[in-house]
């Protein structure tokens, strides 16, 4: 019962725009009562809220097996920023539909579960070396992010992996702390 109305008006509003959707139309593609509808939603804007709420939950999940998959510290921070880029990437940026779910206290809790995950992976990176240990986790983290935010605005998937490249070039001990 849920998902269909996310998945309704998240595809009406790419085709017709926000201002042309309507409890209405959701209701009548989705194939469920007005009433209905309402009942679980008060609004267009809250079923994009809770769609966006999966979608980005989604991807927190993804990146997480994406951790998981990966056998030293500095192959799961490697896969996991790669893997976060690309996903940056990919959304859509400048459109009314981004505008109006890149908002919200559902964002606030996804920024700080993705901080807290790139943390820990520059925490275990660092003890083994792979990562400098002479800025705390946390600068590092903010960098990391910051730094692959970029890849929404870049051309390529080649280009977001040279970004990623750097990026990870940026974390590396400098010569004089590996001897």
């Amino acid at each position: 019962m849920r998902d269909a109305p996310l998945d309704t008006t998240a595809r009406l509003v790419a085709e017709h725009g926000l201002t042309s959707v309507t409890m209405s139309r959701i209701a009548k593609d989705t194939g469920i009562g007005r009433a209905t509808l309402y009942k679980y939603f008060p609004d267009v804007e809250s079923i994009l809220a809770a769609w966006h709420e999966r979608l980005v939950s989604g991807h927190l999940e993804h990146l997480t097996e994406v951790r998981d998959r990966a056998a030293d510290p500095g192959k799961r921070l490697e896969a996991v920023l790669e893997t976060y880029a690309l996903m940056t990437h990919a959304r859509p940026h400048g459109t009314e539909l981004a505008a109006l779910v890149h908002r919200g206290e559902h964002l606030d809790r996804a920024h700080k579960h993705l901080s807290e995950l790139v943390r820990d992976l520059l925490t275990e990176a660092a003890r083994s070396g792979d990562v400098r240990d002479d800025v705390a986790p946390e600068e590092l983290a903010g960098y990391c992010l910051h730094a692959l935010a970029a890849a929404g605005g870049l051309p390529s998937k080649a280009a977001v992996r040279r970004l990623v490249a750097v990026t990870l070039t940026g974390l590396r001990p400098s010569p004089d702390e590996e001897a």
